[in-house]
């Protein structure tokens, strides 16, 4: 059990698919052990294989549930309104993310009139990459914060993403004594976004929401006079969006 689960996790985790080989290389588990799990995982729904690249990836029956889980748990009704009615009023794309460990992960989109998000609701982005991972880092639980800012690695997903330790916990620090924060090319290239958190009427970090745009509009300085909207925003799911 652990190990399909350990395998489903790692599916999540590379949208362009895996191997059997890559599998058994990432999880040290033999490679007939990897193969068997991925093809019990198509055979169930939870994976699906592409014989044209001999990849394994994430099947259907994963999104299924993960719509089961969110519409119980409010994330349809709370944040949908109130995203639809933030890229109405800035006609630019806004996404929710929550924490999940060492990543963000996207809960909800809305996409702009005029482009759409870079992210869908199930992927996982890197903390020290993102404006929303930088949020979240920032206000987490002490303990934990410190754990990620040590632990953290750093793998550049463009020319421009944060590579420098010391620099990240600077950041940290502006974010958490400011109400929002930017980002710049550092996870997609020609795409910028700025992030406010949400937080609880009692203060706890329950996510972060973010406006992305491309930098041919727009640029992270440009994107700031979108900060009344989207912090209005935040502070209007705060109440309503559940606890994790």
């Amino acid at each position: 059990m652990v190990k399909a689960l350990d395998a489903l996790a790692l599916l999540g985790e590379h949208p362009d698919g895996v191997t059997a080989a890559q599998m058994a290389r990432k999880t040290s588990h033999p490679f007939s052990t990897c193969y068997r799990l991925l093809n019990t995982l198509v055979s169930t729904g939870f994976a699906r294989y592409d014989a044209q690249d001999k990849r394994y990836h994430l099947g259907l029956r994963v999104f299924q549930l993960a719509h089961t889980v969110a519409a119980p748990q409010g994330f349809e009704s709370s944040a949908v309104p109130v995203l639809q009615r933030l890229t109405e009023r800035t006609r630019e794309s806004s996404v929710l993310h929550v924490p999940d460990g060492d990543r963000a992960l996207t809960v909800r989109t809305e996409d702009g009139p005029q482009f759409r998000a870079t992210t869908d609701p199930g992927d996982r982005a890197a903390l020290h990459s993102t404006a929303s991972g930088k949020i979240l880092l920032a206000l987490s639980e002490p303990a934990a914060r410190e754990q990620l800012l040590r632990d953290i690695e750093f793998e550049p997903r463009t020319a421009h993403s944060l590579t420098d330790r010391d620099e990240l916990a600077r950041q940290v620090i502006t974010a958490r004594e400011g109400v929002w924060t930017s980002q710049s090319e550092e996870n997609d290239l020609g795409m910028v976004a700025i992030t406010a958190p949400v937080l609880a009427p009692s203060g706890r970090l329950l996510g972060a929401v973010a406006l992305a745009a491309p930098l041919f509009r727009s640029t992270a300085t440009q994107l700031e006079e979108h900060v009344p909207p989207l912090i209005d925003a935040t502070r209007e799911l705060g109440p309503v969006l559940p606890a994790r």
